[in-house]
């Protein structure tokens, strides 16, 4: 697809930081014998990322306003425009040498994203979508699985760690889910998994507790695949309330209605 001129700058810094990130990757599995580990490291790598991203964003749309993960939000001169970005989707895979990991950045115009980039250096797989322009990988169009009965679907979603809030919702959830579909998984990275989902590779995805530059990008992609997302919470909105749930169309209302179900 030939995309817009902010389309085609958002791919063009997304795959810069991608191959910085993915150097830094290397050094990862090197660094698991030592007594501190990597995580200083992937910090590190983390912001340098950002600091790439941001400066480049800045320069070519220098009236845009800016958020990400690993840095203060910049007012831009023109407030209905905002980047959305998250250098290092997946930190903790990245952490521990496992390659599944993304640059996601997203574009927002008057409190909607309008584009949305989600790169995965390690697969060099690209996933991109406008607003009304359809969701792509690499040079492939984009469409949400078809399946129809629960029974049959995979979904995604992301278990928290020890001593994190809303692990025992997220336990209830799969408490709900898993008895009714064909398995679930937790991939840690929500920008590659609503990505996948976009890609049928996923049949819904669903999360607590995600800001809005984990999703931001993955929103418009999976929209442009023929997909349905909405809040978790009936009646919510989803930057407001950091939940999210998606799937394809056939599946949507049991699906949320089982995840729903659940008490929070």
């Amino acid at each position: 697809m030939a995309g817009s001129a902010n389309l085609n700058v958002m791919m063009k810094i997304a795959r810069k930081a991608g191959r910085t990130l993915l150097k830094d990757f290397g050094e990862v599995e090197n660094l698991q014998m030592s007594a501190k580990g990597p995580a200083d490291f992937v910090t590190r790598a983390e912001r340098e990322a950002e600091s790439v991203i941001r400066e480049a964003l800045i320069e070519a749309r220098p009236t845009y306003g800016y958020l990400g993960a690993a840095g203060p939000e910049i007012d831009g001169e023109d407030p209905t425009r905002r980047w959305i970005v998250d250098p290092l989707n997946g930190a903790i895979n990245f952490l521990h040498g496992t390659p599944h990991w993304a640059v996601s950045i997203a574009l927002e115009h008057k409190g909607q994203t309008v584009a949305g980039v989600v790169y995965d250096p390690a697969k060099d797989e690209m996933y991109y979508a406008e607003k009304g322009e359809g969701a792509w990988m690499n040079e492939s169009r984009l469409r949400v699985s078809a399946r129809s009965k629960m029974i049959d679907c995979v979904f995604a979603t992301g278990v928290l760690g020890a001593a994190r809030a809303g692990l025992p919702a997220a336990l209830r959830d799969l408490a709900q889910i898993m008895p009714v579909c064909a398995g679930v998984r937790s991939w840690g990275a929500t920008a590659l998994d609503l990505s996948y989902v976009a890609a049928g590779r996923f049949d819904g995805f669903w999360e607590r507790g995600q800001a809005a530059w984990d999703m931001a990008a993955g929103l418009v992609i999976v929209r442009e695949a023929g997909g349905m997302i909405e809040p978790l919470r009936k009646g919510g909105n989803i930057m407001d309330d950091n939940a999210i749930i998606c799937s394809n169309e056939p599946i949507f209302d049991q699906f949320t209605k089982v995840i729903r179900s659940a008490k929070a």
